[in-house]
């Protein structure tokens, strides 16, 4: 499921874009972009990251924003994280793909906070929402409960106010524009009326 989402979202990329890619589902995405096609970004401090290494790879000083082991491509730049920071919010970071454990019906996302458990702090998803120009939300669908994910309203804490422009699941692929949700495709063997059954919020097709 994880890598039929990562697949779908890569073909949101277009060339020559610099990319953030957020911690999970997100870093996937690397697997299925071609060399030289777009240049991925880690918000830690590097320009020109590489697909997951295989064990004869790993680099232990080679890690991205989730302390992840990574590769890099060759030409690839490191520098520090006030440097990062600033590539964001000057706008210089084309797109973003990130987790979400929530987006309403208006493409609003909530992805940093459960209330009840342990909060480690928003990290760069404010930055990277108020400063790229592409917002790509990467999920499932449902929760483990088999609760939808796209809601309504949300019921946890806001990310920023700035809407995603395109959601991912393992069932679809939605578009959001002024904030209205839009369906662009269904995954092969999803049926409008499941789709329809697990999602929360209403959309357009």
């Amino acid at each position: 499921m994880k890598e039929l989402i990562a697949r779908r979202a890569a073909r949101l990329l277009k060339s020559g874009w610099v990319v953030n890619l957020g911690i999970g589902i997100p870093t996937l995405v690397s697997r299925y972009v071609d060399e030289g096609a777009v240049f991925l970004h880690s918000e830690n401090g590097v320009l020109g990251v590489g697909p997951p290494p295989t064990p004869a790879q790993l680099d232990v000083n080679l890690i991205d924003a989730g302390k992840r082991p990574i590769t890099v491509r060759p030409g690839a730049a490191y520098f520090d994280s006030a440097q990062s920071f600033a590539m964001i919010r000057g706008g210089h970071v084309d797109a973003a793909v990130l987790g979400a454990l929530q987006v309403d019906g208006r493409g609003i996302i909530a992805n940093w906070a459960i209330p009840g458990e342990l909060v480690l702090g928003v990290g760069g998803a404010m930055d990277l929402l108020s400063g790229v120009r592409s917002v790509i939300v990467v999920m499932s669908h449902t929760t483990r409960d088999g609760e939808p994910k796209i809601v309504s309203e949300l019921t946890l804490p806001k990310s920023s106010l700035r809407p995603a422009d395109y959601i991912v699941t393992e069932l679809a692929t939605f578009r959001v524009r002024e904030s209205v949700l839009t369906l662009e495709e269904l995954m092969e063997g999803v049926s409008l009326d499941d789709l329809r059954s697990r999602t929360a919020a209403a959309f357009r097709t």
